[in-house]
């Protein structure tokens, strides 16, 4: 039907909805929010970092960052024998961004949230 013509990234008819659905179900998680938020605040960070940061074992947040890095959120650098995470770009640290400012909007009762100030 649309093999002739491209259809925008952004049009409901999109192949990219499917898609972007399942980069919701990857950042679903409270530990994988809080992975973001460190990579992003740090740049990179091993995999016993992160646990510390975010409360977690080790083997538990190396598997969340095996599916963050299988959806190539998150990206890796070897230093020696250390495996550093990073951020793949700036996109999954924006809808992180973009979910906890509504976050604070649905618990603000009507008050304009500390970010609107």
């Amino acid at each position: 039907m649309h093999a002739d013509k491209k259809i925008c990234g952004l049009d409901p008819q999109s192949e990219f909805v499917e898609l972007a659905a399942e980069v919701f179900g990857i950042l679903s998680d409270p530990t994988r929010i809080r992975i973001i938020l460190c990579l992003r605040r740090s740049g990179e960070m091993s995999v016993n970092a992160l646990a510390e940061e975010v409360g977690k074992s080790a083997s538990g947040v190396s598997q969340h960052l095996a599916r963050l890095r299988m959806t190539r959120i998150v990206s890796t650098r070897q230093d020696g024998t250390r495996v550093l995470y990073q951020l793949t770009d700036e996109h999954a640290s924006r809808l992180v961004n973009e979910a906890i400012l509504q976050a604070e909007h649905s618990v603000a009762n009507g008050i304009l949230p500390p970010h609107h100030h």
